[in-house]
């Protein structure tokens, strides 16, 4: 069996022998999608594979991509592959200290810097990576200190491998030719949320799997789609689902700044992406607060919508049943009305589905979303299982579950209720660790998830809780944060929550406001303030918040509700290590930086 990624842009530029497009990277200065032909992917394939080969990587060697989202993530990548190598995606965000960790846990030969900030960091720690022989430096515009005679740029990397030698270019053509299923295709390095980040190993196998199940899972995607590169390449969800629209043919456009997110969906116009539930959030807050400032005709017109877009979509067109005709009518009047209007503003105005996982999405948002014509797909999956492990199907799907088991992958629940995983697609193990203890893995081959979950009537999996964040109050009463923090973050006035109260009496939370919609809310009920600091120590805007956080409440247990809060001027951070590179909350850091807050909440 040959290994699907190991000739991907060969194989596609032969299907696509034309001037096909593999990718486009989005330019925001000049608002532009710059197009890379399969041709030239497999082109600029090649050189780097070739280049690798003259700096003397050899099979199973690593080389770590330390980079934002960049075609020359993808390039180094597949080259990787061509040399039977490993690529080991490093967060942008990373600290040095972490990189240098991921660098040498792994034994990375390699370290390709993606911009300033990162080539900064990998100068800073290349002195301490006992296995790396040179910096690459993708961006055009990094500045190499003078004294550094170690570090070689992209573009001259491309050079290097143009000018290969016919011995050069028959070992990599040899090494292409004997790839197998078990090579380690990359290692995905867990977020660490309680310790040192594990380096997750894939082989080549479970892409393998993975590609083909979707590719008979999601029968409506075709080449006809665009996606966009949404999160980080260094994420398995992005990476795993950007090699799939490449398999399929579905271009993919690059966005290299997370920041400007919201504009390059606008400007790229996907049918697809995949994504974290924190954008749909946001999407759900910025609609309602648009529905909020309605009056008259256009307000109800719209509520008016919402309710046929409801009734159409969640009662007939989720189960497969067919659609009355004068619904029919109506949903069509609405959809071309108003909601194409909505997913216009989006800029995702031809959509087809949007997968989404990585942490809960409540259930009151995607009603919403489906109501408005949004085919949002949530899914569970971990870098462990790469990515999808289950997802809605297409007809019968059950909403506040994350979906069916994908073909030829077993799930079962374990001790604790905790979710088991079997099949093709799971890794290896951790790279370097033993698992003699059945930490990892069960005595009998099942992968430990530590997530706890249950199956519904239909077989459909709902996720209860993530088994190392539940905690117990000091009544002896179970708590799952992430569920309460999901259902705050529909408030459009809550940025982030982190819910507090193991071995505590009751329930409470450091919560981070949405700074701009608080001050807009002041201004407009004249309450003063000099800076966030009076903002949220202010008695008004505290009552306000009660309140908010009492309706979202609304259905839980007494002993789960949050009985105070502390509201903070300043947000979680990574740099402050209380995010993971996943915008995971690091529990424990919070816990320790804002300890006298805590405290103050159980006086």
């Amino acid at each position: 069996m040959s290994n699907i990624l190991t000739q991907l842009p060969r194989t596609l530029s032969r299907r696509y022998a034309s001037e096909r497009e593999a990718f486009r990277t989005i330019n925001m200065d000049t608002k532009s999608l710059v197009p890379t032909t399969w041709l030239q992917f497999a082109d600029q394939v090649d050189k780097v594979a070739y280049a690798l080969e003259v700096l003397g990587i050899r099979p199973a060697d690593m080389v770590a991509v330390f980079a934002p989202n960049c075609p020359e993530i993808l390039v180094t990548d597949f080259a990787c592959y061509r040399n039977r190598a490993v690529p080991v995606s490093i967060y942008a965000t990373s600290s040095p200290e972490q990189v240098q960790y991921i660098v040498n846990d792994a034994g990375a030969r390699l370290i390709f810097a993606g911009s300033q900030s990162q080539y900064r960091a990998a100068r800073s720690i290349v002195e301490g990576c006992r296995t790396v022989m040179k910096i690459i430096a993708i961006d055009a515009d990094i500045d190499i200190d003078r004294d550094d005679d170690n570090t070689l740029r992209f573009s001259d990397l491309l050079e290097l491998g143009a000018v290969a030698s016919v011995k050069c270019r028959a070992e990599v053509d040899k090494r292409t030719a004997e790839a197998r299923p078990d090579d380690i295709a990359t290692l995905i390095y867990t977020s660490g949320t309680t310790g040192e980040p594990k380096g997750a190993v894939l082989p080549h196998s479970c892409f393998n799997a993975q590609l083909p199940i979707h590719h008979e899972l999601l029968t409506m995607l075709s080449d006809a789609d665009t996606s966009i590169c949404f999160l980080p390449l260094s994420h398995i969800f992005e990476k795993a689902w950007t090699y799939f629209c490449l398999s399929e043919g579905i271009i993919v456009s690059i966005n290299k700044n997370p920041r400007q997110i919201q504009d390059a969906i606008k400007l790229a116009r996907p049918t697809c992406m995949c994504s974290v539930p924190r954008f749909w959030e946001k999407v759900y807050v910025a609609v309602q607060e648009k529905i909020g400032t309605m009056k008259g005709l256009p307000k109800l017109m719209v509520q008016r919508a919402l309710k046929v877009g409801a009734k159409r979509n969640l009662e007939y067109a989720r189960l497969g049943i067919e659609v009355p005709r004068l619904l029919e009518m109506k949903y069509r009047f609405y959809d071309r009305t108003v909601f194409a209007k909505l997913r216009a503003a989006i800029g995702i105005d031809h959509g087809n589905i949007f997968p989404t996982a990585g942490a809960p999405l409540s259930s009151t948002i995607v009603e919403f979303l489906q109501a408005c014509g949004i085919n949002i797909v949530v899914g569970y999956g971990l870098s462990e299982t790469t990515a999808t492990v289950s997802c809605y199907p297409m007809v019968g799907y059950e909403i506040g579950t994350v979906g069916t088991t994908l073909p030829g992958i077993q799930v079962k629940i374990g001790e604790q209720n905790e979710i088991l995983v079997k099949g093709p697609t799971v890794m290896r193990g951790y790279y370097g660790i033993d698992d003699p203890e059945h930490k990892v893995f069960t005595a009998d081959g099942w992968f430990r998830t530590g997530d706890a979950g249950l199956f519904d009537q239909n077989g459909a999996l709902i996720l209860t809780e993530r088994l190392k964040d539940l905690f117990k109050t000091s009544n002896g009463k179970y708590i799952a944060p992430q569920a309460i923090e999901s259902r705050l973050g529909e408030d459009k006035y809550i940025e982030q929550v982190a819910v507090i109260g193991d071995q505590r009496k009751y329930v409470t939370a450091i919560i981070i406001p949405a700074f701009e919609a608080l001050k807009d809310y002041a201004r407009r009920h004249q309450i003063s303030f000099n800076s966030l600091e009076d903002l949220v120590q202010n008695a008004e805007i505290k009552k306000f918040i009660a309140e908010r956080i009492e309706r979202l409440q609304k259905g839980l247990a007494g002993f789960e509700k949050i009985k105070r809060f502390t509201l903070l001027p300043r947000e979680f951070t990574i740099e402050n290590g209380e995010l993971t590179n996943t915008l995971k909350i690091r529990r424990p850091t919070i816990n320790a930086h804002y300890a006298n807050e805590i405290e103050a909440m159980y006086c």
